[in-house]
């Protein structure tokens, strides 16, 4: 998969991106990721990639010349073919789904919004689609493409152990349920007795209960048969 990032500030991705998982991707020619400086296409001497909104307001607008000039450059004959992302507050919120989708993806292109935001032109003729990390303000756009890139990497086939996603947070629907590991008695803290007990379907029965539990108190949103789940719980 290759992964073309478009920003002004492409310095901010060093350190992310030579660690870990997303390393681990790269090293094995699973995952490219190529950066783009959108200030390389900016106006004039000082390489202006912003302006000031018309009908007034506070604070700057990225223009629409060096970024069309930057994705356009940077993506070439690919370009038709490949996603443009905006990394935006207003884009819809960022899921294990998507992540999935765009993991089977052969390339995709992020631009990072910056300021005020950026010319609705890029949004109407160059972006494809819009993603938010979650309900806040950043500064910009890095630090979610920088999310994005970590999520699915980890999801591109062969970077991890299939088995490994099978059961973590959001991929059957459920936040994970608890990990313990040795030694089985810490500071009078003990692990409980049923994952020493050897029964595997006692094991099982156990973590989805808690699965269900956990995500009950923190995340009910993502139950849309509370009800019936709650139900099972007791049963079992």
């Amino acid at each position: 998969m290759r992964v073309d990032i478009f920003t002004i500030f492409p310095q901010m991705f060093g350190d992310p991106f030579g660690e870990s998982i997303v390393r681990r991707a790269i090293d094995r020619g699973l995952l490219e990721i190529t950066l783009h400086d959108i200030r390389e296409h900016g106006v004039g001497n000082h390489r202006s990639v912003d302006d000031t909104p018309y009908g007034g307001g506070a604070g700057m607008v990225m223009t629409a010349p060096p970024t069309f000039a930057a994705i356009e450059d940077g993506l070439g004959d690919d370009l038709p073919h490949t996603p443009v992302i905006l990394m935006s507050p207003s884009g819809e919120r960022f899921t294990q789904q998507i992540a999935r989708e765009i993991s089977l993806l052969p390339r995709i292109a992020l631009l990072c919004g910056r300021y005020e935001g950026i010319d609705q032109r890029v949004r109407d003729h160059l972006v494809t689609r819009e993603l938010s990390i979650g309900d806040y303000v950043l500064t910009g756009g890095e630090l979610a493409a920088m999310v994005i890139v970590d999520v699915v990497a980890r999801l591109i086939p062969g970077v991890i152990e299939g088995a490994s996603l099978d059961e973590e947070s959001f991929s059957n629907g459920l936040l994970e349920y608890p990990h313990y590991t040795r030694p089985a008695s810490f500071r009078e803290w003990h692990v409980p007795d049923v994952l020493l007990s050897g029964n595997h379907a006692a094991v099982a029965s156990w973590r989805n209960a808690q699965s269900v539990a956990i995500t009950l108190a923190r995340r009910p949103d993502l139950l849309p048969n509370q009800d019936a789940l709650l139900d099972t719980n007791k049963r079992e």
